[in-house]
């Protein structure tokens, strides 16, 4: 390694997160390098191995030993599976670009579209983020309408931000903004709601995704859901707020109840015992409700307590940077700490 050599900071960083992906690799090298080597843009590369399966390590290895030298390529991988949200969170550390970008490998998002992006914000100095956003969404009717509901239910039930519904984490912005998301180290992360905080001056362009070059998504509907209530849970406390209310609803249901039976049953009607079915029921119906609270509140304790433990968001099994195997390097001031660990 040459640590005598400084860096040249690049146009534009993409993050690519990987999870077997060893078929799309290839091809969305010869496309992105392609594109942004035409818009005289330099380029840097940061792939994520995100603890895969298959041959994606070993296409990031072929890659960065046979790499063009007028691109940078970083690659990270994963001691294991620890989510794309901590692949973006490491990706945002090894940036160097002035501008980053977050883009898929599996060739759904085009780099063309990727350009179209950089120049944008090239062009609006007012703008510090482009996000992408589907004009027409080709999935399933009940992956759709959950889609849907899950940003009308957000958006209802968060007090600080909106989302803007159908808006993707494909994305340019500048070099500010990574550095707002990377002062918010928490577990539990959620891209779009911390765009969203962060608060900067976004500008939405549509696309059409293309479909996947090779393989299959490894999305499914489980994963989804799940990822959309640790999103809730992490930008609002409104199941908190339904379990209290519900608690205050049962608790007069039971009171009203209890009129009901010293008033009209036993001083009316003289009926010394209630019926069993009907305190079975009550039994039933507020020990549910008493879990339902104990369980959201569960959730919550959870979350703050595996918070404090304070673990890294991933684990770097290694990491491989080509640009200090690169002769022609040359100064700059705005290389990261830790992005010096191996090279190519």
């Amino acid at each position: 390694m040459q640590t005598n050599q400084t860096l040249k900071t690049p146009d534009l960083t993409l993050i690519v997160p990987c999870y077997n992906e060893a078929g799309n690799i290839p091809c969305f090298y010869r496309s992105a390098t392609s594109v942004f080597r035409e818009a005289n843009v330099s380029l840097e590369l940061v792939f994520i191995d995100d603890g895969s399966a298959d041959d994606t390590l070993s296409a990031l290895h072929r890659l960065a030993r046979t790499h063009d030298h007028d691109v940078i390529v970083q690659v990270i991988s994963f001691s294991r599976n620890f989510g794309k949200e901590s692949g973006l969170y490491a990706g945002l550390q090894a940036a160097r670009g002035r501008i980053v970008g977050l883009i898929d490998a599996d060739m759904q998002q085009d780099p063309k579209i990727a350009c179209q992006m950089y120049h944008y914000l090239q062009e609006h100095n007012d703008c510090d983020v482009v996000a992408a956003y589907q004009e027409e969404r080709h999935e399933r009717r009940l992956l759709r309408w959950s889609k849907h509901m899950f940003y009308r239910t957000f958006n209802a039930a968060s007090d600080e931000i909106d989302i803007p519904a159908d808006m993707s984490d494909f994305r340019l912005f500048r070099h500010d903004v990574a550095t707002a998301l990377l002062s918010m180290p928490e577990y539990f992360r959620f891209s779009k709601g911390l765009f969203a905080w962060v608060g900067f001056r976004t500008h939405a362009m549509p696309y059409t995704p293309h479909q996947r070059h090779s393989g299959t998504s490894s999305w499914s509907f489980s994963q989804l859901f799940h990822y959309a209530m640790g999103g809730i849970l992490a930008f609002t406390t409104w199941p908190l707020k339904i379990a209290k209310w519900t608690g205050v609803v049962s608790a007069l249901g039971a009171l009203i109840y209890l009129l009901y039976v010293v008033i009209v049953d036993y001083g009316i009607k003289g009926i010394a015992v209630p019926g069993y079915p009907t305190l079975v029921c009550l039994i039933l119906l507020l020990g549910g409700v008493q879990l339902l609270v104990l369980g959201i509140i569960g959730e919550y304790l959870a979350r703050d307590y595996l918070e404090g433990k304070h673990r890294p968001l991933y684990i770097a099994r290694e990491r491989i940077d080509s640009a200090y195997d690169d002769e022609s390097v040359q100064e700059s001031d705005d290389i990261p700490a830790g992005t010096k660990e191996e090279t190519a």
